[in-house]
């Protein structure tokens, strides 16, 4: 019987494979497009599925009912609470200055110490990039978490200056930044799954059963040159990665909870309270993980929303 051909799971596009550093995604790159605010982020709550009436004029499937799998994302306001001020020069971005909000909430206390009083010179009003500091409020949601997270994002177009200002020490939705039809971003950091080995890691065949060792991949090397190569199946770090999925189609933004709840809530998470995303297809990440939604940097144009015909929300238990 022939071998059965089955290349190894592992992609030699993500290295070094680490854990992430925070459970926050740090995005590296930002859209280019003009718009006000180019971010936002959410808690993962689950996967459901629903199905609509294909419409496209060139679909096999037009006229008829298709399914898709989609993410459900709470995403309860974000509150701004700092300015942030860039100058950039030969070896990148610097910070110039701080324009703290007048009032900041006491739940940040449990995150970071801000100073009382910033220094404002005239000279430092001179800026390359804007960026809002804005920290979430999980305890408007129903995971049981009270500690925020803190993040920056960025601010484009014209009057921005102005825009950054009216916005300091309010909330932003996210009806304010994302529509129904936009293409996405999301930014996450995946499951930890701890030291695992080759064939969990990369998922290798087990050895035949006269082999020294049952769990092990190929010889790692030849005797000489005495040297392992990087791209070497070996045992280490699985999860926690860093990840982002590009283009990814909002199929509905609203903020009528009862509409994707299913009966019971989501399991290991519970019910959605507030404004929420639903992303056709999977995120990387665990329930109630932060996901970062930036818009598209493959300036992907936004589609015509799909009319939904029906979402499951059957009990999940």
């Amino acid at each position: 019987m022939p071998k059965r051909h089955r290349s190894h799971h592992g992609s030699k596009q993500f290295w070094p494979r680490r854990r992430a550093k925070k459970l926050t995604a740090r995005v590296r790159s930002w859209s280019a497009q003009e718009k006000k605010i180019l971010g936002f982020a959410g808690y993962k709550a689950g996967m459901t599925h629903v199905l609509f009436r294909d419409a496209r004029p060139y679909s096999p499937s037009k006229g008829e009912l298709v399914n898709y799998a989609a993410t459900v994302i709470e995403c309860p306001p974000l509150k701004v609470c700092s300015i942030i001020y860039y100058t950039k020069d030969a070896y990148g971005l610097h910070v110039s200055r701080r324009e703290l909000a007048s009032s900041l909430d006491k739940i940040l206390q449990r995150k970071i110490s801000f100073q009382k009083k910033e220094s404002k010179k005239e000279d430092s009003l001179h800026f390359d990039e804007l960026r809002l500091l804005v920290h979430t409020q999980p305890s408007k949601t129903g995971i049981g978490k009270k500690k925020p997270e803190l993040f920056e994002i960025p601010v484009r177009g014209k009057d921005a200056l102005i825009f950054a200002k009216e916005q300091l020490g309010k909330e932003i939705k996210v009806s304010d930044v994302f529509k129904a039809g936009d293409i996405i971003d999301t930014h996450s950091v995946t499951k930890g799954k701890g030291f695992q080995g080759a064939v969990k890691r990369f998922g290798v065949f087990l050895r035949e059963h006269k082999s020294e060792k049952k769990r092990r991949a190929v010889v790692l090397a030849p005797q000489t040159p005495r040297k392992i190569l990087w791209g070497q199946l070996l045992p280490g770090q699985l999860g926690t990665h860093l990840r982002t999925d590009y283009n990814k189609e909002v199929l509905l933004l609203d903020h009528q909870a009862e509409k994707i709840n299913p009966l019971g809530g989501f399991v290991r998470y519970g019910l959605v309270k507030n404004d929420y995303l639903l992303l056709k297809g999977s995120i990387p990440g665990p329930k109630k993980r932060l996901i970062t939604l930036t818009r598209s940097i493959r300036n992907s144009k936004a589609k015509n929303p799909l009319a939904i015909e029906y979402i499951h929300t059957r009990p999940q238990q």
